[in-house]
């Protein structure tokens, strides 16, 4: 009988690195479409309304620029404490709840503990905020209607969809320790939650 060859691009029994790549070939595309309908519908949104270039003074561009910084800062901090392929794979484990209606308590592919510390100290979304940031500080430096709407978009889309449907799934995986985390870390924008 004739042996099964081998696939030399995965170790044997390297489950993981399977999942992490079909996360990636589904999740890296859905959320530059998501990014880029964003920017699309603002684009849309200031081409319709007709708003001009905005002429905004040096120090508000400086203050854009300061924000990128401090986006890229408080972004890449985030990977310090989770390695790209697990948020890739969390990532894509979401979006298949959302869209399969996957119940929540499904693992599936996760298997990455609640992270709490470093910038998940501030806030319970380091990279949420790092990215809207950065567009914000973005849209100032460059003095651009279309990607401050973006920022405004992004921080809905964030707010009002994946943050909720996140929070609900996090808090099935994690119960109590999220429950308790959640009390004492704000959703977003850090030192706004008060102290009990």
């Amino acid at each position: 009988m004739a042996k099964a060859k081998k696939d030399s691009r995965w170790p044997e029994g390297n489950c993981v690195a399977r999942v992490t790549a079909k996360a990636a070939v589904v999740a890296v595309p859905i959320i530059f479409l998501i990014v880029g309908g964003i920017f699309a519908v603002s684009y849309l949104v200031v081409v319709i309304l007709g708003v001009s270039p905005l002429g905004l003074p040096l120090a508000v561009r400086a203050c854009g620029v300061a924000l990128v910084a401090v986006g890229l800062v408080f972004a890449g901090w985030v990977f310090r404490y989770r390695s790209p392929a697990t948020m890739i794979v969390s990532t894509y484990t979401t979006f298949t709840k959302m869209l399969r209606r996957t119940p929540m308590a499904e693992r599936s592919a996760r298997s990455e503990p609640l992270v709490i510390v470093g910038p998940q100290r501030y806030t319970r979304n380091p990279l949420y905020l790092g990215v809207v940031l950065l567009v914000l500080g973005w849209g100032l430096y460059s003095a651009t209607a279309y990607v401050l709407v973006a920022a405004l978009l992004l921080v809905l889309w964030f707010r009002l969809v994946l943050i909720p449907f996140e929070e609900k799934e996090l808090l099935v995986l994690f119960g109590g320790q999220y429950a308790k985390y959640s009390e004492e870390v704000p959703m977003l924008v850090p030192f706004t939650k008060r102290k009990r």
